[in-house]
């Protein structure tokens, strides 16, 4: 009788991921709601690179071993949106037309709709995340094709929203775990698996 093998516990991913993804949309938010202006976009871009884009895309490396294929494509797609954006305002900004960024805003868009329709089994708070970052891309990709302030703005608004959802997440998350019992509250469903939490 061969003996049990008793396999390690793989760290939970999604706390960092989505607080890499929560900490620089609250900072690119601030400047697309107006309440600072694109000289402090360096900061941003710093943080995009180190926290936002590569933080990110560890979390989702860490996730393909344990099987969970949302969260991997989460944290990676999302860790590569904040490498984009960075070397595109570094490298691009003035050679690319508005409808040409509003087109990759959209699809943008386009790829969160349908990952917010894959977290319909997911907490609610999970869901929240996905469904306000779609509107978010909506609304600068329509900020963009029109040279709208106001949409732009809203679109600013929108991304303060997700990134407060995506930290309440982020935290409830990593201190559910470390307590062991449900201190925030994520909605789950009846039918929730455990390893689905995930950005």
């Amino acid at each position: 009788m061969r003996d049990a093998t008793v396999l390690p516990r793989l760290s939970n991913p999604a706390p960092l991921g989505l607080a890499g993804f929560a900490l620089t949309t609250w900072l690119l938010s601030m400047i697309n709601a107006g309440w600072f202006t694109g000289d402090s976009m360096g900061i941003v871009l710093a943080c995009a690179l180190a926290y936002g884009g590569t933080a990110q895309a560890i979390a989702g490396i860490m996730e393909l071993p344990r099987g969970n294929t949302f969260g991997a494509t989460a944290f990676l797609s999302y860790g590569a949106f904040w490498w984009s954006f960075a070397l595109f305002v570094l490298f691009l900004h003035d050679k690319v037309p508005p409808a040409f960024v509003g087109w990759y805003l959209f699809l943008w868009g386009v790829f969160t709709f349908y990952m917010w329709l894959a977290t319909f089994r997911s907490p609610r708070a999970l869901q929240s995340i996905f469904l306000a970052l779609w509107i978010t891309f909506v609304l600068l990709a329509a900020g963009e094709w029109t040279g709208s302030g106001l949409l732009h703005m809203a679109g600013g608004y929108m991304g303060l929203v997700t990134a407060a959802l995506a930290f309440y997440l982020s935290a409830a998350d990593l201190i559910n775990e470390v307590y062991d019992r449900i201190v925030l509250p994520i909605g789950e469903p009846r039918n929730f698996r455990r390893h689905a939490v995930a950005l």
